[in-house]
């Protein structure tokens, strides 16, 4: 049985994660951790996400857990990530990333640390945004060269980095199909007299409201036609699915950095 700790507990990702383990197959929860001087510390996992016991207390110390799991499954800032992801590569543990609004540095930390430990980094986990990524792939070097691209995301109010992290990854897959930097080509929003659009670049335009749960369309626009790959998520219980079946599909990885296509042979 494929143990796994859950980052973050008491967030909304982390009462999802403790629900999609206690619901798999093959997976069980063998501890749970929150920031110092946390409400939750202590507490019983069971009970503080609303279900039955499971003999799991929250811990502020993931040091002090090590012994009780081998995945552990992170989606909480990009701070707390990279502090997780030192204790897991000293300890030889496999770790599941979904946090987003990681730097460029940031990212080279994770991909250092697959040098010893495997690592599944994903800005995503549902596996139709996963689907929709290798759509907009196959798009992209078909009629991309002949379409304006745009990008349109939507998320929840509470949502602290912009453009999402699926967005970015969606432009990034864009870009290197088109053999384009999306650092040069990226254009964030467009206000006052912008001049006519520039056919190489992506656009983005992000929305922020109420509790939307995450919403992303890619645009291929050209004259006469318009093709949208669009993926709508109605409930968070896809990311947490995804992230189970990660972490069962890591189980037997020893190092290497991958990421959900890789999880769900679309490679």
């Amino acid at each position: 049985m494929l143990r796994i700790c859950v980052a973050g507990v008491s967030g909304r990702m982390g009462k999802i994660h403790v629900e999609a383990v206690s619901n798999a197959e093959g997976v069980t929860l063998g501890a749970a951790t929150e920031r110092s001087g946390s409400e939750a510390e202590g507490k019983e996992v069971g009970a503080l996400c609303g279900m039955e016991a499971l003999g799991v207390h929250v811990a502020t110390s993931l040091e002090a857990c090590t012994d009780d799991f081998d995945v552990l499954v992170d989606f909480t800032s990009p701070e707390a990530t990279l502090n997780h992801l030192k204790v897991c590569e000293s300890a030889g543990k496999k770790i599941i990333i979904g946090t987003t609004g990681f730097t460029d540095e940031q990212k080279q930390a994770i991909a250092d640390a697959s040098r010893t430990i495997p690592i599944v980094f994903a800005p995503n986990m549902s596996i139709g945004v996963n689907l929709c990524l290798k759509l907009i792939e196959q798009a992209a070097a078909i009629i991309g060269e002949d379409s304006d691209i745009e990008i349109i995301e939507a998320h929840h109010r509470h949502k602290k980095d912009a453009p999402s992290g699926t967005a970015l990854k969606m432009g990034e897959v864009v870009a290197n199909t088109l053999g384009r930097n999306l650092a040069e080509v990226a254009v964030f929003g467009r206000e006052g007299q912008t001049g006519e659009r520039d056919g190489k670049t992506i656009g983005f335009e992000t929305i922020r409201a109420g509790d939307i749960v995450g919403d992303h369309t890619v645009m291929f626009v050209s004259e006469g036609e318009r093709i949208e790959i669009t993926h709508k998520s109605s409930s968070r219980m896809t990311y947490g699915k995804g992230a189970v079946r990660a972490a069962l599909w890591l189980a037997n990885k020893d190092k290497g950095l991958f990421d959900m296509l890789d999880v769900l042979g679309l490679q």
